[in-house]
């Protein structure tokens, strides 16, 4: 079996899913922010995220049928996700000494990668293309 590099096209797709599940997930924050507390409105909307996330990647991004199974893993992607970007703020802001207003853009860069490789092991059953 040969295995070549992450496919780009994928990786692409992902950043532009991504993008658009942020966009979505804002407006129904705002949304809801009509009929609920923040707190509220923000975990419905945290919870709407990663159901569309599991959806997209798996139906546009990475062309495989989504299952219950996948779908019951695929929150890992999110908890993985979440403590590296706490690990990261804390180096970046209290040990590098960055702005807490820009280090968010270091985790979006360091986490991308990472979730992207997750979210494709846990849909595919694989991390690398195969060639």
């Amino acid at each position: 079996m040969k295995f070549t590099k992450i496919n780009l096209r994928e990786f692409a797709g992902f950043g532009l899913v991504g993008a658009a599940n942020t966009v979505v997930t804002y407006g129904l924050y705002a949304v809801l922010l009509f009929l609920f507390s923040y707190k509220v409105s923000y975990s419905l909307a945290y919870v709407s995220g990663i159901l569309i996330s599991y959806y997209m990647n798996s139906r546009l991004v990475f062309h495989e049928p989504v299952s219950l199974l996948k779908f019951i893993k695929y929150p890992i992607v999110y908890v993985v996700q979440y403590i590296l970007g706490i690990v990261v703020l804390y180096v970046a802001i209290d040990v590098l000494g960055f702005s807490q207003w820009l280090a968010p853009l270091l985790v979006i860069a360091i986490s991308l990668p990472v979730t992207f490789v997750l979210s494709r092991l846990i849909i595919k059953g694989r991390v690398w293309a195969r060639g």
